[in-house]
């Protein structure tokens, strides 16, 4: 299934995609006759359990499915936290200059980052330096502590397209990266999430982002280091994930600073990320001082 969270004029709602339109959950099951849903949004939805996706699969599309613009579609869940993963490619890591990681490095993102899979990544300040980096995204679809390896993937809901936007300068100048990869709009995502049964093999997708049409990252989650369930397995024996948290497993060679000379977003810049399976993301470039 491809879920969404969409706008409406009543406020967020919860649909599944069917074809060109969408099917809204609370609605379809009233019409169906199965009562109100007793989830209307994707956090409590995935916080219900695979009973509750069992519950949706039997709605159906019959004459529920309402047309919908790709602006009406808001990031999918709300989670509670997003951990991301750096230097997660072979090449990433040889491009950026640092030595490829013996485990993996990950740092947070603020949730007030997240924002939907069309909307504008909004620059911070009027110098600033904003690279962009196409990433699979993985959300968490039960709590995961200090799984193994072998159960790791039980715990996955499904996956995003997400762009682990960057402000160079903040990132390199703290010596941690929170606040450069913090920012309002810095981490549009979605433009589904797309379960697990539409992606047999979530390491094997080829992943594409482009700038005004052209192309600056081409690779395949193949290529990363350390796979989903090694993630999952590694960070849970630290920290617990909740259903709807968010895991951005990095991000290939290409992105901006690297390049010579280096290549930042610029006000009107379209960026687009696109995963196979998974969905196309594309978010267009503003002032936001």
């Amino acid at each position: 299934m491809r879920l969404v969270q969409y706008r409406a004029t009543s406020g967020s709602r919860l649909g599944v995609v069917f074809g060109s339109g969408i099917v809204d959950v609370s609605l379809a099951a009233s019409n169906a006759g199965k009562g109100i849903a007793p989830f209307h949004s994707m956090l409590t939805l995935l916080e219900a359990g695979a009973e509750a996706l069992g519950f949706i699969r039997t709605l159906g599309a019959k004459n529920d499915v309402i047309p919908f613009e790709q602006g009406q579609l808001d990031f999918p869940v709300a989670a509670r936290k997003i951990v991301a993963i750096g230097l997660n490619y072979r090449d990433h890591a040889k491009e950026a200059g640092q030595p490829i990681p013996n485990s993996p490095l990950c740092f947070a993102k603020f949730t007030s980052s997240l924002s939907g899979p069309f909307d504008p990544i909004r620059l911070p300040a009027e110098h600033a330096q904003v690279d962009f980096e196409g990433e699979l995204g993985v959300v968490i679809g039960r709590k995961a502590h200090a799984v193994s390896q072998e159960d790791a993937m039980a715990c996955v809901a499904g996956y995003v397209v997400f762009n682990d936007v960057s402000e160079r300068r903040w990132q390199f100048a703290d010596g941690q990266w929170t606040r450069g990869k913090s920012c309002d709009t810095f981490s549009p995502n979605g433009p589904y999430l797309v379960t697990c049964d539409e992606v047999p093999d979530p390491s094997d997708l080829r992943i594409t982002t482009r700038v005004n049409g052209e192309v600056m990252q081409d690779s395949s989650t193949k290529q990363l280091i350390f796979s989903i369930p090694e993630l999952i397995s590694y960070l849970s024996k630290s920290f617990s994930f909740y259903p709807g948290d968010i895991i951005a497993t990095g991000t290939p060679p290409g992105v901006g600073f690297s390049r010579k000379p280096p290549r930042f977003l610029q006000e009107g810049d379209l960026v687009e990320v696109e995963i196979e399976r998974v969905g196309k993301i594309a978010n267009r470039v503003e002032r936001g001082f």
